[in-house]
């Protein structure tokens, strides 16, 4: 069995979500060796004795092969932990799914994502400024990340389709279970130009308890979230929580006070979120008004030996252009052509004074050969 027959296992049983897991792979090392402990082990690795229960039963009834069969069938895609095609933007959330199913395709520039969430019980004015706000999101070449669920979630995929863009939906069911049922066309469409994912294994229902959960994925997904028309008590106001919790920034369409579905969104303009006017307000305050021409630049010009050279001297912290010279060796004059070219591809970010940091994802090493 490989691998990812083990994570799949995981996934389908309830009560061990990302911390259990994370406590488990620690105790024991690896994800094979945590599925084949005896109970008494996984005891002492902390299990409860619910989960523990969870756990034995469905080690004793569950085929990891033919679960992984079927889901190879169904052509979709298990991404996990160890997976490098991981989302970057994902990953270093609080508690990233271990598991991640996708059908479609997620691409390096998903990492420009901007999350568009909105109430069930959409007004005219509201479905229009989730149109308005993703189409133009989309013709910039940023991803639209959304839930699938009436109302404006719909609007803005559709309006990212119609814009030739890119779309990602975050269901809280199976990738087999498609809520709302009148949604399939749509999810379809999503599927053909971007992703359909969920952290729940195929078959499970949509069960109200899923759709908190899955809305940290749709802001970890994203670089910024926003809320178009949001009732005092809608969802779309706890994936608002959720992107302040992981340090995204908050987006709210400011509406009418007399309209009861702009209650949550001006609330949260008040408290501090920025008024999202127009997709060029998002695109500034996110720092991705030339997310095209990072994608196009990150495409055409490979690393080279430079590059990496520079690559291995950048972290965290802020370092100037002149240490950076001196620490390669290189003209200063080429250390600066070169971040300029690796800014424009996203890999390192000017901080001012001609300091740099890098703009990579941490924990992956530079070697030059």
């Amino acid at each position: 069995m490989s691998k990812l027959g083990y994570w799949v296992g995981f996934s389908l049983v309830r009560g061990i979500g990302p911390q259990r897991l994370r406590a488990l792979l620690d105790y024991f090392g690896d994800i094979e060796s945590a599925w084949h402990a005896p109970a008494d082990e996984l005891r002492r690795a902390g299990l409860d004795r619910r989960s523990l229960e969870n756990l034995v039963t469905t080690r004793a009834t569950l085929s990891l092969e033919r679960e992984v069969a079927r889901i190879e069938e169904a052509g979709i895609q298990v991404l996990t932990w160890e997976s490098p095609d991981y989302p970057r933007n994902l990953r270093h959330i609080y508690d990233p799914p271990p598991v991640l199913y996708v059908q479609g395709e997620l691409l390096p520039e998903d990492e420009w994502a901007v999350a568009v969430v909105g109430t069930r019980r959409a007004s005219a004015y509201g479905r229009e400024a989730a149109r308005k706000l993703a189409g133009d999101l989309a013709r910039h070449r940023v991803t639209v990340v959304s839930g699938l669920a009436r109302g404006i979630d719909a609007v803005a995929h559709r309006a990212a389709l119609e814009a030739g863009g890119r779309t990602i939906a975050v269901l809280g069911s199976g990738l087999d279970v498609i809520y709302p049922p009148e949604h399939r066309q749509l999810a379809q469409q999503i599927a053909e130009a971007g992703a359909l994912i969920s952290e729940y294994p195929l078959g499970t229902q949509p069960e109200s308890s899923n759709f908190p959960p899955r809305n940290r994925i749709i802001s970890g997904l994203s670089k910024g979230v926003v809320i178009v028309e949001a009732g005092v008590r809608s969802g779309a106001l706890i994936t608002a929580d959720f992107a302040a919790e992981q340090g995204r920034e908050v987006f709210a369409v400011p509406g009418s006070i007399f309209q009861r579905g702009s209650v949550g969104t001006n609330r949260l303009i008040q408290d501090g979120a920025h008024p999202a006017l127009s997709a060029t307000d998002i695109l500034e305050v996110l720092n991705m008004d030339q997310v095209a021409e990072q994608v196009e630049v990150r495409a055409a010009i490979p690393s080279d030996p430079t590059e990496a050279q520079l690559m291995a001297h950048l972290g965290p912290e802020p370092i100037h252009v002149d240490e950076l010279a001196q620490a390669t060796a290189l003209p200063i004059s080429v250390v600066s052509s070169t971040l300029a070219l690796m800014e424009l591809k996203g890999l390192v970010r000017q901080v001012g004074g001609m300091n740099y940091v890098l703009a990579q994802e941490p924990g992956v090493e530079y070697r030059v050969d």
